[in-house]
């Protein structure tokens, strides 16, 4: 074995007690905490209500868990059932084993960020905006739990940043593999970095910004795909279509998507946060501007956004934010 390589670890798994702590898990919680908070710190710099974030986290972190889930038993299905499987079919249900696709956590995550928004008033865009970079961190995070399962590595290298991957996992004596979950996770960090520049430099509103993320993400994600084997005894079991593997045509699919909508969107400037409320008749009996503040009101308060204090006398004066990261 070549000085220079990278070790797999030795187990993935450590017990307190009698519950299991699993690697695998355990990034995963990491990058969905670390997420929140990145998140949270920016919906806050744009004016947002504090709490915002991590209430619309909830619904979409668990409808992201099953489509997950769901989008790798569809694209791998013959791992569980048929012939060629090699877990019991029960076994889609053990997602501390691994087989998280992140193309299913987008897609139904954000079928429940969208249904948590509608309840709660704000703008799915403004949000997806607010969630890219973190959603980039949060990836480049999660990737680490590959490693510690000894999973979705690439194909033999002799390069001297190779992956040792044991027999037991696929992997052959002596040989050494391209660490694709090392690749990934650099490529989201530094998307994750580009993405907080660009939100700054440029006027990336109205969901603009996670279109960014999408195209930057599956630009990245095509290349590394295709260095990618699955094996099962000694053979690739990937499914693929034309010579490209399922996860490639799901990045160029997505990554013209992510060109087409920044384009028809090209002219939206909005950086609303919220829907507008309802409109509201004043009471007939009391006239705010001459008569003293009644019971429970707020003389100079906040709107629901924290953007604006309204005084008395009806005059707006803006509330200093902490900058946007």
């Amino acid at each position: 074995m070549p000085l220079a390589s990278i070790p797999s670890p030795s187990q993935a798994v450590w017990h307190l007690g009698f519950i299991p702590i699993r690697a695998y898990a355990l990034c995963f919680v990491v990058a969905i905490a670390f997420g929140i908070w990145l998140s949270e710190r920016r919906w806050r710099a744009r004016g947002g209500e504090q709490g915002t974030i991590t209430d619309l986290a909830v619904p979409s972190v668990i409808a992201g868990l099953i489509g997950a889930r769901l989008y790798h038993v569809i694209t791998d299905w013959q791992s569980y059932f048929g012939p060629r499987a090699i877990h019991e079919p029960y076994q889609v249900l053990f997602i501390w084993e691994g087989g998280l696709s992140i193309w299913g956590a987008v897609a139904l995550g954000g079928v429940g960020m969208w249904l948590a928004c509608r309840r709660r008033g704000v703008y799915l865009g403004a949000v997806a905006d607010t969630v890219a970079p973190a959603t980039a961190f949060g990836q480049a995070i999660a990737r680490w739990g590959n490693w510690f399962n000894q999973e979705l590595y690439g194909s033999p290298t002799t390069l001297p940043w190779g992956l040792e991957i044991d027999q037991a996992h696929g992997g052959a004596p002596g040989v050494l593999y391209h660490p694709t979950f090392l690749y990934e996770s650099l490529w989201d960090a530094a998307l994750g970095f580009a993405l907080i520049l660009a939100g700054r430099k440029l006027t990336l509103h109205h969901g603009r910004l996670f279109a960014v993320y999408v195209a930057g993400y599956t630009f990245g994600r095509f290349w590394i795909e295709g260095l990618r084997i699955d094996p099962v005894g000694g053979v690739d079991h990937a499914v693929t279509f034309l010579d490209l593997r399922i996860n490639q045509w799901t990045s160029i699919v997505l990554f013209i998507g992510a060109l087409v909508y920044l384009y028809l969107t090209r002219d939206k400037q909005s950086d609303d946060l919220t829907a507008p409320a309802p409109p509201h008749e004043p009471s007939p009996e009391r006239d705010v501007r001459t008569s003293p503040p009644a019971e429970g009101d707020v003389p100079s308060g906040r709107d629901t956004n924290g953007i604006h204090a309204t005084a008395l006398d009806g005059s707006v004066h803006p509330t200093p934010r902490p900058p946007i990261l």
